[in-house]
């Protein structure tokens, strides 16, 4: 069983800067894709940022320049550094990863996997 778990939220003024993290455990798994997606009291959860297995990202054009993902391939971890912060950007952020079960069907194949995390509330006010 593949786990996520985020950590680093907080309660933050505008303009300032927030760290999370995120850690993948388990064994016998490999992952492809690690994202963040947020979701604010009565929206749906979009995603924030994501970053695929190849090193490109994606980010959601609001978070843009001021966000950034990152991982640790080595830590199976990912993580999102979150400057100038504004009250829009108050949501539940949850972790997001897939990828595959190493160890092997009985015929031989891969079982796919995704996996969320907790989630770890941020908060933007003054």
């Amino acid at each position: 069983q593949v786990q996520l778990v985020e950590s680093g939220g907080g309660s933050v003024q505008p303009g300032g800067s927030l760290s999370l993290s995120c850690t993948a455990s388990g064994s016998s798994f490999s992952i492809n894709v690690m994202g963040w997606y947020r979701q604010a009291s009565g929206k749906e959860r979009e995603l924030v940022a994501v970053a695929f297995s190849g090193g490109s990202t994606k980010y959601l054009d609001s978070v843009k320049g001021r966000f950034t993902i990152s991982r640790d391939n080595a830590k199976k971890m990912v993580y999102l550094q979150m400057n100038s912060l504004n009250p829009e950007d108050t949501a539940v952020y949850y972790c997001n990863a897939d990828g595959s079960i190493t160890e092997p069907e009985a015929d031989g194949s891969y079982r796919y996997f995704e996996v969320w995390g907790q989630g770890t509330l941020v908060t933007v006010s003054s």
